[in-house]
């Protein structure tokens, strides 16, 4: 019983909940964990956010340290640091998605053509194995690889270049983590893809069949459009997301030789935050990254919405 679809007579409002509830009270008792999860974890955190505008002590705790606003904002904003790191973060993350970002949608596209059953399989186990890889692993991987006697240099010396180590190089950085992220979670992202392919009626490839289409024709006509909801979606999600760039990588690989280009907003909030005790400071800098990635949920969000049919709200 849907609460528009009731019939005259019937209970409305807050019977109609309650009955609803009821009958998919297992349903409900499933998710609870989940909404338990976040209401602990997520929502009631939120308050500490206000020591962004505070001068804040441990010994006076959040209600008892002195209200300053916006003082740690502006501090920020005229900081040396500031255009660095905001810089860092926008182009890191927008190489990520320019080029991380469609390579899951290529490999699902390629592993669904694939007919061999033994192959296919082998493909995707191959291609999900680095994301469960310790990031800690991971990164001594890149170190080991990319440092002066490394794998990389041995190739690049065995075609008769030089050795460098990489990680020295601050126009290398954003290459390696781009990169590496990509080899780190192309496989896993594939997933989502695989599985809105799966769902692409059958008989639409058979009428591609009949029309005459090759692969690739029907890759375009029907393959690429049966998930382009899927894509759409994910994308405003990303979106929504392009400034957060994790730090464990960041502070993994940098080094204080390349921090003009690998420092960014997660690994700068890490180090006053943690390292130097600026519990506001580094609260207010992570505020100011959290609004900047809503600003752009919600943009991208009204985009898709008036340019197509697809959007999360």
């Amino acid at each position: 019983m849907k609460l528009n679809n009731l019939k005259p007579g019937e209970k409305s409002g807050i019977y109609a909940i309650s009955y609803e509830i009821w009958r998919n009270r297992t349903i409900y008792l499933l998710a609870l964990p989940v909404l338990a999860y976040y209401i602990i974890f997520a929502y009631i955190p939120m308050y500490g956010v206000t020591i962004a505008f505070k001068d804040y002590s441990p010994r006076l705790g959040i209600l008892g340290s002195q209200w300053i606003g916006f003082r740690h904002f502006t501090s920020f904003f005229t900081s040396f640091y500031f255009f660095r790191i905001v810089r860092n973060t926008f182009l890191i993350s927008f190489y990520d998605l320019l080029f991380g970002f469609p390579m899951p949608i290529l490999l699902a596209l390629m592993i669904n053509e694939v007919k061999n059953r033994l192959f296919k399989r082998t493909m995707q186990t191959i291609s999900y194995l680095p994301y469960f890889v310790s990031i800690v692993v991971i990164s001594g991987i890149i170190k080991e690889f990319t440092q002066t006697d490394g794998l990389v240099n041995d190739v690049i010396e065995y075609f008769g270049g030089t050795r460098v180590n990489f990680l020295s190089l601050p126009d290398m950085f954003r290459s390696i983590f781009v990169s590496t992220n990509i080899w780190q979670n192309v496989g896993w992202g594939s997933i989502i893809y695989l599985a809105a392919l799966s769902n692409i009626d059958p008989q639409l490839y058979d009428a591609a069949d009949i029309d005459g289409a090759n692969r690739f024709a029907k890759m375009r006509y029907v393959t690429i459009p049966g998930m382009i909801n899927v894509i759409v979606i994910l994308l405003i999600l990303r979106c929504g997301s392009l400034l957060s760039v994790g730090f464990e990588k960041v502070i993994l690989l940098y080094n204080p030789l390349i921090y003009e280009t690998s420092d960014v907003i997660s690994s700068f909030v890490y180090r006053r935050g943690i390292e130097e005790a600026s519990f506001s400071y580094s609260t207010a800098v992570g505020l100011f990254n959290s609004v900047i990635n809503m600003l752009f949920l919600v943009i991208v969000n009204t985009i898709s919405r008036r340019v197509s049919e697809n959007s999360l709200w």
